[in-house]
């Protein structure tokens, strides 16, 4: 269970906080209410997100139901600790769209006597996990993961299953290109999809010698 902790001055170093999930799940949402709180504290806050993510606003970083705190857009890693500098709390979400030096920013940042609160996706829509996020994890002192609710069983869900016709890693969207499911579901579905796939592989074979003229 994660225990927040408040800003000791006496104390050297810092810590890690992970937010972790499928999309929907309330990571963002989380992240928000944590920093929020800090703020209230008056605590020195800052926020940044990648430049890349401009699905509700430009600066502002927006959970799903629409809860929002302002926050500044870089577009890489490298340039969070300039920025963060003189901070008692530094929020990043959507991490996993960072490259791999946010780790290593994040680990400074911690080092310096920061508390860094980290928010993003642990797996992609394949299963697999997602850019630096493993890393942050492992080197965090304190990982949250959070749940959505499956759109087919209603169990909880843990994979963010892609309904767009799309192979990129990254791509940004909502309800429209992706959906929560459970790892029963989340299989069932990429089988089913895996199947149709092949199905039309061989039908364009078929066509394709259907079409070829004798020579």
């Amino acid at each position: 269970m994660f225990l927040e902790k408040t800003v000791n001055h006496k104390e050297q170093f810092g810590w890690i906080e992970v937010i972790c999930g499928s999309m929907f799940s309330g990571k963002t949402e989380e992240l928000i209410r944590r920093l929020k709180r800090a703020k209230f504290a008056r605590q020195k806050v800052e926020i940044f997100k990648p430049a890349v993510d401009v699905r509700y606003d430009d600066d502002l970083v927006v959970s799903h139901d629409a809860n929002e705190i302002r926050s500044t857009p870089v577009p890489a890693a490298a340039n969070i600790p300039i920025l963060a500098d003189g901070c008692d709390v530094v929020g990043i979400d959507e991490a996993q769209f960072f490259d791999d030096e946010i780790v290593r920013v994040c680990n400074d940042l911690a080092n310096s006597g920061i508390r860094v609160i980290v928010a993003g996706l642990d797996m992609d829509f394949k299963g697999n996990p997602f850019g630096p996020m493993p890393y942050l994890m492992a080197t965090a002192e304190y990982v949250t993961k959070v749940h959505a609710i499956c759109t087919k069983t209603g169990n909880l869900a843990q994979y963010s299953y892609r309904k767009a016709k799309s192979d990129d890693l990254v791509l940004l969207g909502e309800v429209d290109e992706y959906e929560p499911l459970s790892r029963a579901a989340y299989y069932k579905s990429m089988l089913r999809d895996k199947v149709r796939q092949m199905n039309v592989n061989d039908a364009q074979e078929i066509n394709s010698k259907q079409q070829k003229p004798d020579v």
